[in-house]
Formats: structure tokens, sequence, C-alpha cells
């Protein structure tokens, strides 16, 4: 558990740090090994001589080690790794090679043969994930003469705190300009596009009359700055939480910086327990990779494993909108106003690329009314193919008498598919697209003749869509429990306010699709056992740190709705980590209070 490391900003693998020994480093940061004031140092062999430092040094030494080739027998691999004897230092750190199995306890890993690792996307997001799965939370990561300003977001995405500007520095010996979209040799150059004093000053034909010593440091200079620059933007990125949108920009720069992406994604665990369940920002879903994100997978997950759809027998499918929520869009409000009075007969469900199939109680929830994507009218396979494997998972596990597709061009295509597939027979009730009189009014003759003694009131509508969101957030069967039959609901929509007789039970926040539990609501779930967080024999005020956690729910992720317990007090708030994360970190608030009681 360090006390020297806090995490203050998360976003995915991506963190930002508070890291306190003689003087106080924001991470991720750039360090200079050969700077004696930097707070971390690095002996080298085991017979470069360290007697300058003594055991209550406050700053971070690397364990004397010898360096290794990444292709390296596994039997030497794990005696290199085995601890030095020169442990009496305060803080130390461990060079690990890429393909250990054994991670000792450290509060700093410093991945070895890192260059080795450039070009080679599966071999450095393994083994990055591989350390990250078997260390401390708030242990850190340095990646050695890796880091250029191209590559840099995506080293920060994949975990990685702590980088050195030794490969723009080897790039400027070797007349390399580097910029954060790639590289260039001088030779090839007629002009800087960067607007530094360095290439302000010099054009490239007279960069490359210099004197080799002389031109290489005016380089190394430009090349150290823009990795500068880069760490910079991608800080700010990650406080914002748009470093996702950003990498999917950055990643072009280099095929193997997309297939690491790629492959990233492939690892759905290891960036779902990392990121955020909500973002105050839009989210951009502008390329192929978009598909995969986390918060796009978790939704669709969530819908089948969470959610249960209304007890009807007729399903409406309809487009997605431009403008959201969708209920508020016009188009929408021309489909409300077509299914009338018929509308509490049928169950609304919108097919969009890429959040796959939302039903109409889901529509305000992260990221459901939160995204945007690129409207051409042309969908590729791979879109196709994503909302249709939506739609038809969706279908197998949810059984409708009748289904109505209110839907074309592209929409109807997916219809007509998955209903080849299973096997169903979907009426189409659009031929001359959604928004026309003639569509619009087959729309409501077509559900007039679906009536069916299985309807629900407005009033019934409102404590589906509490429960939906309720189950979404905290686990199936959670709805029943927190919205009773005798629930009322105040307040006009999309501030519904959930009461049971004159106690509140909740209280619908717009702005995210979630509910913010109150502490009679929270009474009411004290046998469910999700989303808790334990505490000690204390009473917290305002906030919880993570030292003060005895357990907490390892399905709980940054910005959840979470339940505090300890022996005489109950709260509620919203997570500001991980639940796993709140028993292995040793600093950094864990919980903000909302409301409690003893």
């Amino acid at each position: 558990m360090s006390k020297i490391f806090e995490i203050t900003h998360r976003d995915s693998a991506a963190r930002i740090g508070k890291l306190t020994l003689e003087k106080e480093i924001s991470t991720p940061a750039i360090i200079d090994l050969h700077d004696i004031e930097c707070q971390i140092v690095d002996p080298g062999s085991p017979w470069k001589n360290t007697i300058y430092m003594g055991p209550d040094t406050k700053k971070i030494v690397i364990l004397p080690h010898i360096s290794l080739p990444l292709q390296t027998r596994e039997e030497i691999v794990k005696d290199f790794n085995r601890t030095n004897d020169k442990t009496e230092w305060l803080h130390t750190g461990l060079v690990i090679h890429p393909f250990t199995n054994e991670y000792p306890e450290s509060e700093l890993y410093v991945l070895g043969a890192a260059k080795q690792l450039e070009n080679r996307p599966r071999e450095v997001v393994d083994s990055i994930i591989r350390l990250k799965e078997n260390t401390r939370a708030d242990s850190l990561l340095y990646a050695p003469a890796l880091a250029t300003p191209e590559n840099l977001a995506m080293l920060l995405y994949l975990g990685v705190d702590l980088v050195d500007g030794t490969l723009p520095m080897i790039k400027g010996y070797q007349d390399i300009y580097l910029t954060n979209s790639g590289e260039f040799h001088l030779d090839r150059m007629h002009e800087f596009p960067c607007a530094c004093p360095i290439c302000t000053s010099i054009t490239p034909p007279d960069l490359l009359k210099l004197p080799k010593k002389e031109r290489a440091g005016l380089l190394a200079k430009h090349n150290s700055s823009k990795l500068g620059e880069e760490l910079r933007v991608v800080r700010e990125q990650i406080r914002t939480g748009s470093l996702r949108e950003y990498v999917e920009r950055q990643c072009r720069a280099r095929p193997w910086l997309t297939a690491a992406l790629r492959l990233m994604d492939a690892q759905y665990d290891f960036l779902d327990k990392r990121t955020p369940v909500l973002r105050s920002n839009t989210l951009y879903a502008n390329t192929s990779e978009s598909l995969s994100r986390v918060e796009i997978k978790r939704f669709e997950q969530r819908i089948l494993d969470r959610y249960t759809a209304p007890d009807l027998d007729t399903l409406v499918l309809l487009p997605c909108s431009a403008k959201k929520p969708y209920s508020i869009s016009l188009s929408h409000q021309k489909f409300i106003n077509a299914l009338g009075k018929y509308r509490r007969f049928v169950h609304e469900v919108i097919i969009t690329s890429p959040m796959g199939v939302v039903p109409r109680e889901l529509e305000l929830t992260y990221p459901a009314a939160h995204y945007d994507t690129p409207v051409t009218g042309h969908w590729d396979l791979d879109e196709k193919a994503w909302v249709g494997g939506c739609l038809r998972r969706y279908l197998q596990k949810n059984n409708y008498k009748n289904i109505i597709a209110h839907v074309h061009g592209a929409y109807k295509e997916i219809c007509e598919s998955v209903a080849s597939e299973l096997g169903l027979e979907f009426i189409y009730t659009a031929d001359q697209g959604v928004t026309s009189y003639e569509s619009l009014d087959m729309l409501r003759n077509t559900v007039s003749g679906f009536e069916s003694t299985k309807k629900r009131t407005s009033e019934q509508g409102k404590l589906d869509m509490m429960r939906s969101i309720a189950d979404y957030q905290f686990g199936k069967g959670t709805g029943n429990i927190l919205v009773p039959d005798d629930a009322m609901i105040k307040a006009p929509f999309p501030k519904f306010q959930l009461f049971a007789g004159r106690q509140q039970l909740a209280t619908l926040i717009p702005q995210y699709g979630t509910l913010a539990v109150s502490v009679d609501g929270a009474i009411r779930l004290r046998d469910h056992p999700f989303y808790k967080v334990k505490i000690g024999d204390f009473n917290p005020h305002s906030s919880i740190l993570a030292p003060g956690i005895l357990d907490a729910d390892p399905q709980i992720r940054p910005g959840d709705e979470v339940i505090v317990e300890g022996e005489k007090f109950v709260g509620v708030g919203r997570s500001l980590m991980s639940g796993w994360e709140m028993k292995q970190c040793g600093k950094g608030m864990a919980v903000e209070l909302r409301h409690s009681k003893k």
C-alpha cells in the first residue's frame, strides 16, 4: 500500500496522480535520470557506486540491475527478477522483464527492454496488462527510452505513468525531426511545421549546414520540447475524460499504434474495471474502433444482463435521432404523436449505431444520450454487424408477439437480416421514409390493430423507467426492491422524484440518466449485496478516504452510486475510484458522500 502516490484523475488505464517524495511530482511525467534533482535514481549495474545515497533518502531508488534483451531464456529472466540484496533504501523500484510472470511488491516498476517493444503491439499490450493485473493499483510504471510525441498518448492510455526523453534525444542525433503526427528526416524537409523558437529561427536546409554536434543539439531540444508539449495535451485530455477520442486520432500515426489500440480493446475486463461509468463530455464515435469502446460494450452488456423489458406484447423498433435524448427530437415527437393513445400498448426500442439497441426507458442513461457520430446515410459492414448482433441478442432474450419496425434504409436492412436469422416476422411501416405522413399513418393504423389487454398507464410507465434505471445501475432485481408498486413519481420529466408514502427514495439525475438514492432508499437496499462500501467504526462527513475502507464491491467503477455501511452508519454517495482500488490504495478519496445517517 503506497503512502507516496495518490491518483486524482482516471480515464481508462491512464491516470493523473501526485507522487510525493522530496518534491511533489505530477504524473504522468517525463523524468531525467541524469538530473541530480530527479526524484527517481537509477544506480545502473550492481557495480556502480551508490554510496552517495543514504538509506533515509526520500527518492525512489531503482535497485541495481543488469539490462536483458527482450528475447531471453525464461530461467535467466527468473534470476534477473529476484530482488537484489541492497534493499536498505526507504523507497525502491524494480526492473521487470516484459515476459516475466513474477512481480515482487514494489512502489515503482521499470519495464525492462522497453525500447525493443516499439513496433511490437502484442508484446507491449500483453506485458503492460500482465504487469498491471499482478501489481498494486497505486504502484507506478516507468517505460524508459520508448516515448515519442507520436506514441505518448498510447503509452499513457495503456497505463504508463513515467517516461523519459531518451528516444527524442537519440532521434535528434540521427537527424530525425519529431512531431505528434510522425517523424521526418531532416534532409527531406523544406520547412518546419512547428512554431517553437528553434523552428522559427532556421530552415531545414540551413540547419543541415551546421556542424553535426550543434545540429543534433538543436534537433534534440526541439524533439524534447514536443514530447513535453504532448504530455501537457494528454494530461488535459485525461482531466476532461476525452483521452479515448484523442488516442483514436493519434494512433493513425503508426500501424503498430492502431494495432495496439485494437488489441487493448480486446481486453474488455482490464479496461472495464478502470473506466468510469459516466463522463461530463460528449462521447464521439468517429472511427471503427469506437464500436469497441468500453462504454459502448458495457451498455450493451447491461441491457442483456440487467434490463427486463415490460410485460407488453408489441415491440416498436424506431431509428435514432441526432438530437438526444431521442424523445425530445422532432422525429421522435412525430412517432410519439402517431402512436397516440395506443402508446400504452407498445414497447419502444431505438436502433442506433454505435449503441446497438436502446430501450426507451434507458434513453437518458449514459452514454445513450451523450454520444455523437458521423451521419452519412451509409453504414459499413462493421456497423451493421454490431447493431444487428445487439438486436438479435435482445430479441433472443425478450419475447414479443408482434414486432413493428418503423425503419428505413440501413435500419431496415439490419431488421430484415435479424428477422431472417431468427425466423421472426417483422411488420414494416416506413416504406416512404420514417417521418412522411403516409408512413406515420401506417404506423398508427398498424399499432391500433394490436390493441390487447396488456397495457400500462402513464404512471406505470414512469415507474418502469425508474426500475429499469435501478437495474441498470445496481443489478437485476434492484428495481423491484427500490421501486414498490405503490410508489409515486413527483416532478416533471426528466427530473423524476421517487416517493413511497412520505419517504423520498431516489431522484433521477437528467444529466446522466442515473438515480441518486436517498438514505431511505439505501436502507431498502440493505439486503442487496452489490455496490456496497464497508467502512470501520467511524462516522465520515463529506468524503471517505481509501485507507478507511474495509471492503468494497469489485463491480464499483468511478462515478457509480454506492451505499456506504459502517457499524452504526449508513450513507450514499458517488465513488471516485473502482471497488478493487479502494481496497488496494493507500491514499486518495474513494467516495464522495452526499447523505448519511447514524
